[in-house]
């Protein structure tokens, strides 16, 4: 019951076509993390701001390509925060979906942090408001 409650949450991105993945751990990636990042992403959004704040708006002197950066290296850099992110994602996982992840958790885990990083950096627009 939970497992299809929380697959029925997820958006469908029509983008995504399964039969290009040319590996699980791709096909992992566009039927599971890029729809639970897309559901997710008010949250990481509020997330990032907190973020922002807890590091004094250091963010907010920076210019656009600094800023990228700064995204960057926040999710890459600082574990902390980087744990913090990966278990919102993590935790939308269903029981099938988890053992997926840990079975392949080092390529996964990176897919799921350049997924984080090109989502949070393609909205960096926002975050400078």
């Amino acid at each position: 019951m939970r497992d299809t409650d929380l697959i029925a949450l997820r958006p469908l991105i029509p983008t995504i076509i399964d039969k290009n993945a040319v590996n699980p751990a791709e096909l992992f990636q566009n039927r599971t993390l890029r729809p639970i990042l897309k559901l997710q992403n008010d949250l990481l959004d509020a997330i990032f701001r907190r973020y922002i704040v807890k590091r004094k708006n250091a963010f907010h002197k920076l210019n656009v390509p600094k800023r990228v950066e700064y995204i960057e290296n926040s999710i890459r850099k600082d574990l902390k925060f980087k744990n913090l992110l990966v278990g919102v994602i993590t935790g939308q996982f269903t029981l099938e979906e988890w053992n997926t992840f840990i079975a392949d958790e080092r390529e996964l885990t990176k897919r799921m942090t350049n997924l984080l990083v090109q989502r949070l950096t393609s909205q960096v627009a926002v975050f400078a408001e």
